[in-house]
């Protein structure tokens, strides 16, 4: 819970602060895409091509996505689509990691309102 402590040391304004900053730096998110992009050298099996020396044809790209347990999708992607892709999967991932951190905040907002409450309730 290294996290939590941390943010309990931060005034709450600068927390609301943190949280609107945080929200204004997503990216777009009609460009994000949750995948792994794979590159893949391969071999095509006729023994007179140069991959039946080593030298293998590609690279091939391929999104490949994880649907559920044991379930995967993958494709293979064109080469114009594949730094667009490498964008999206980064900004996936920037969003990921941007939501947790504001969930965190508002765990912390969350626990101060609720001492805050039990503090009233006292003193009425």
């Amino acid at each position: 819970m290294k996290g939590r402590e941390q943010l309990s040391k931060i005034p709450t304004l600068a927390l609301q602060q943190r949280r609107r900053g945080l929200v204004k730096t997503l990216p777009p998110l009609e460009e994000t895409l949750r995948g792994s992009l794979l590159e893949r050298y391969v071999t095509c099996g006729n023994r007179n091509c140069k991959c039946a020396h080593g030298e293998r044809h590609g690279p091939a790209w391929y999104l490949s996505v994880t649907l559920g347990v044991g379930q995967t999708s993958s494709g293979v992607l064109a080469l114009d689509q594949v730094d667009r892709v490498r964008k999206w999967i980064g900004n996936h991932q920037q969003v990921k990691d941007s939501l947790d951190r504001i969930s965190a905040i508002n765990r912390e907002l969350l626990r101060r309102e609720r001492i805050q409450e039990k503090g009233k309730k006292k003193t009425a």
